[in-house]
């Protein structure tokens, strides 16, 4: 709301009802109009509409548009370089070092820019497991910023435990602010800056309600590791019957939210989990779900949460007379997006933990070539070189700058934007918990088939559902593998309720030498990428790549 203009909006009378005693002046943020504190779902609702922030729709959601940001700026996150994260963080394209000196001044910025606007405050936690959660407090100027706080984060309801919270880290979303490249030292406009030592992250200059998910996520990555806890880019899901969990790593748009809500096992969590030596927990009380073409027949749990109330739905089209949505219409981004509570999806677990360690690790890869298997089992070498490269392509939208077509990419970890030491460093972790829990690896490629995209089509989300059933239910132990020839690799020969013809990807190319020519360069775009990381792997893990056509004997 503009300070020039006073109203008084539905929930001035109850701001202050749910404040903390550790006051926002504790950050800094001084002579401020009404501060709206831990303001319920129902209560945001009527501010966003109240605000004109967003629309309701039929059945109940909320839909904001996100302007010109309609994706992470990847590009514009910054970590400050100081003492304790000198020799710790893994500096580079993802973690651009900004300086302390500057950090100040853009917070002294800040401050400013907050003196007499209104703010909305939701105290949260981030981490299901009590021994390992972060205190969270999320300050934003826009009411459905701190509605999508909530449905993300932790939530509580005792006014007592309000009162005495103090954060252990605070996240500051200002999209009004601007900052200034030649004050701020930044790339744009729009930035994204963590501070560890003064344990704040400012979020500048975007709409985007990911990027306060993904700054708290890249927090988490950070601080948890020196606890023996692994941070992880994974959806993570339970079977009903044997308690058997498995995660599922992968870039957005790679189906982690699609295949781990599963009717028949129980939902853990859908993007972000932490393994300890006690088992798995989600980080989020919620989804963030790629909605673009959702389909009631395939995706049914997800598609019911865009018609209910509390979810929101980001640059999601609606028609404004009869207020119903348009999950097919890509004209604002291929990345709209819905965010809501965990507790929507049917089949979840309450306590978003589970005491036991995982049976099954699913790699999820989007292979834009169309030349990779749809599944493969790995070795435990095979797995720390995969999960390392991180292979996959990126989804139109899901960054700024990206076009329709895919984008072919190496993700290390899965998820290289929100790493914030090296990729050793969580591989290891990984590794360690592999060979101690005695977990199996699985490749699936949730691509392209029959050729490159463009060419080939996607591969059918069924044929990827009843692999997956087969290899987490342990009936791909049953059947035969062969050994792929470049990877390496073993590719099951059957599987149940999957033609025999899925399983060897060069049968739907019509041109065979085309498939062996493209398979082959990709696999020198495996060796190309890994050279960066050969220094921190070991032999076995180096040999666990592929090979070159060429380098294979006659005959082999």
């Amino acid at each position: 709301m503009s300070k020039y203009l006073k109203f008084k909006t539905p929930a001035v009378a109850e701001a202050g009802e749910l404040r903390a005693d550790f006051k926002l002046v504790n950050h800094g943020l001084s002579h401020l109009d009404t501060v709206y504190w831990n303001l319920p779902d129902e209560a945001l609702y009527e501010e966003i509409v109240f605000r004109n922030e967003g629309r309701l729709t039929r059945e109940g959601p909320v839909a904001v548009m996100t302007g010109k940001h309609t994706a992470r700026a990847a590009a514009d996150k910054y970590v400050v370089r100081e003492e304790s994260t000198e020799e710790k963080i893994w500096w580079g394209e993802y973690n651009r070092p900004y300086s302390a000196e500057k950090f100040n001044s853009l917070l002294s910025r800040v401050q400013a820019y907050c003196q007499d606007e209104e703010l909305f405050v939701q105290d949260v936690y981030a981490g299901a497991d009590p021994e390992y959660s972060l205190k969270v407090r999320v300050i934003t100027e826009k009411a459905w910023h701190s509605l999508f706080a909530r449905n993300m984060l932790l939530t509580f309801d005792d006014p007592d435990q309000h009162r005495k919270f103090v954060p252990d880290f605070t996240v500051i979303a200002l999209p009004g602010f601007k900052a200034d490249p030649r004050v701020d030292g930044t790339r744009s406009e729009t930035a994204i800056v963590l501070n560890f030592a003064a344990r704040m992250g400012i979020i500048a200059s975007s709409l985007y309600g990911g990027e306060i998910k993904k700054s708290v996520f890249t927090v988490l990555n950070f601080l948890l590791t020196f606890r023996d806890v692994l941070p992880m880019h994974c959806s993570a899901n339970v079977g009903k019957e044997r308690g058997d969990a498995a995660l599922f790593f992968g870039l957005s748009g790679t189906g982690k939210t699609t295949l781990s809500a599963d009717p028949r096992r129980r939902l853990i969590g859908d993007d972000e989990h932490g393994w300890s030596e006690k088992g798995v927990f989600n980080f989020e009380g919620g989804c963030y779900a790629k909605v673009i073409r959702l389909s009631a027949e395939n995706e049914p749990e997800i598609h019911a949460c865009t018609h209910r109330f509390g979810t929101i739905l980001e640059n999601v089209v609606v028609d404004p007379v009869t207020r119903r949505i348009d999950l097919d219409d890509d004209i604002v981004t291929e990345n709209t997006r819905a965010s809501y509570p965990l507790r929507f999806i049917p089949n979840t677990m309450p306590e978003k933990r589970v005491d036991s360690h995982p049976r099954n690790v699913i790699f999820l890869t989007a292979d834009a070539t169309g030349v990779m298997p749809p599944i493969a089992r790995l070795n435990p070498e095979q797995a720390q070189y995969h999960f390392i490269s991180g292979y996959t392509s990126k989804i139109a939208g899901t960054e700024i700058g990206l076009g329709i077509e895919p984008q072919i990419t190496f993700s290390a970890c899965f998820g290289a934007p929100f790493m914030v030491r090296h990729p050793a460093e969580y591989a290891e972790m990984l590794k360690q918990r592999m060979l101690k829990h005695d977990v199996r690896v699985w490749l699936v490629n949730t691509g392209w088939v029959g050729g490159r995209f463009g060419v080939g089509k996607r591969i059918s989300i069924r044929h990827t559902r009843n692999l997956l059933n087969a290899a987490l239910d342990g009936k791909l132990d049953e059947v035969e593998y062969r050994r792929d020839r470049l990877f390496g690799f073993e590719v099951p020969l059957n599987c149940p309720n999957v033609p025999e013809e899925v399983l060897e990807p060069s049968n739907s190319w019509g041109d065979k030498e085309d498939y062996w020519k493209r398979y082959d360069a990709l696999a020198a775009r495996f060796i190309e990428n890994f050279k960066l990381f050969e220094a921190h792997a070991s032999a076995e893990v180096r040999a666990a790549g592929p090979r070159r056509l060429g380098d294979i004997p006659a005959g082999a």
